[in-house]
């Protein structure tokens, strides 16, 4: 066990994306000493996997993290907003995958490859971007910070995992019983049934809003990431639920401020931190969701001139939702919290 390793809680840790970060603490292999799966009345006493062995998920309590040294969240906001200063108060660091703490001023908001540097300013809470945002940025960033972008059109695909698992499960029994020929279950999760349909529609619509929460996020959320206002950077969002799985796939229209042909992109990209080029469209190679599932890079092809703007490209970007999207980052956000000395470990509790 390393000498500096910390007590590390995994709130939400049997939802689709806790589990996932635990899985991805352990293939990283972050220095924990003790890993703590903290979950709903509902979980309590179960079991979940972590690094070949299983751990018995705790009820989310006072008692439960105290002593704790970092807690990765991702329970939902309405929970967010409650435990995570109790966490901060007890003296571990927040890194949070809900909503709620993104846009509020004094907490960083952070993709690991594109503005680490903000960590630096946390007063114990960072907060994990919108999936969608997060992999668009993963791409668009190099090319931000190569010859600026005044303007980004994007269009997203997303998978039904970003809802979590009753969607995937509402998907798969759709389609089983549309394959089978009988009716299917009425939609639950979804407000129209998503098997073998395009819903033009993630998350809701605010009163006298004609955009959705989920666009209005990642048009927000993207300005604060590139530290950029709305004069400075335009963006139009719709986002798209489509009946996958796994894997969000991105169109994107982006506006250079100076001139960048698609082979100079692809150059640039091939040279970027989290990016893989995937771009033979000839020879049927570009980015698939199904092959970004259970990758923790962001895949972009399809790199092409818009001929109505001499300084516009259209790319495709794909990611997977649950490892980059989300997981991944905030694993690779706590490793930089770790090598930068921003985590201060506590004394754990006595034993009873």
């Amino acid at each position: 066990m390393p000498p500096d390793a910390y007590r590390v809680g995994v709130l939400g840790a049997t939802g689709a994306v806790g589990s996932t970060m635990l899985r991805v603490l352990a293939e990283r292999g972050f220095p924990a000493s003790e890993v703590v799966p903290l979950v709903s009345e509902r979980s309590a006493g179960s079991k979940i996997g972590y690094d070949g062995r299983e751990l018995e998920c705790r009820l989310l309590s006072a008692e439960a993290v105290e002593g704790l040294d970092l807690v990765l969240s991702s329970a939902g906001g309405t929970v967010s907003a409650e435990w995570a200063p109790k966490l901060v108060e007890g003296g571990a660091v927040v890194v949070d995958n809900t909503s709620h703490w993104r846009m509020h001023e004094d907490v960083p908001l952070v993709v690991a490859e594109v503005n680490p540097d903000a960590l630096d300013a946390h007063r114990g809470i960072v907060a994990n971007p919108n999936c969608s945002a997060m992999q668009m940025l993963v791409a668009l960033a190099p090319i931000h910070r190569a010859v600026g972008i005044e303007r980004i059109i994007v269009s997203t695909y997303q998978p039904v995992s970003g809802t979590g698992r009753r969607a995937m499960g509402e998907l798969e029994a759709q389609t089983h019983a549309l394959l089978h020929e009988t009716d299917p279950p009425a939609p639950e999760v979804y407000p129209h049934r998503i098997a073998f349909n395009v819903l033009p529609q993630v998350e809701t619509f605010k009163q006298g809003d004609d955009y959705t929460t989920e666009e209005r996020k990642m048009m927000a959320e993207t300005r604060k990431i590139l530290g950029a206002t709305e004069e400075e950077l335009k963006i139009s969002a719709t986002c798209v639920r489509v009946p996958v799985l796994m894997g969000e796939s991105e169109s994107v229209n982006v506006q250079t401020r100076a001139p960048l042909s698609p082979e100079e992109c692809r150059a640039l990209l091939a040279q970027a931190a989290g990016v893989v080029v995937v771009d033979a469209p000839g020879d049927g190679v570009y980015p698939l969701a199904s092959e970004a599932a259970g990758r923790d890079e962001v895949l972009v092809g399809r790199v092409r001139r818009d001929p109505s703007h001499e300084r516009c490209l259209n790319m495709w970007i794909v990611g997977d939702n649950l490892r980059k999207g989300a997981a991944t980052n905030a694993v690779q956000l706590a490793e930089l919290l770790h090598q930068r000395g921003l985590i201060h470990r506590t004394e754990a509790p006595a034993p009873a």
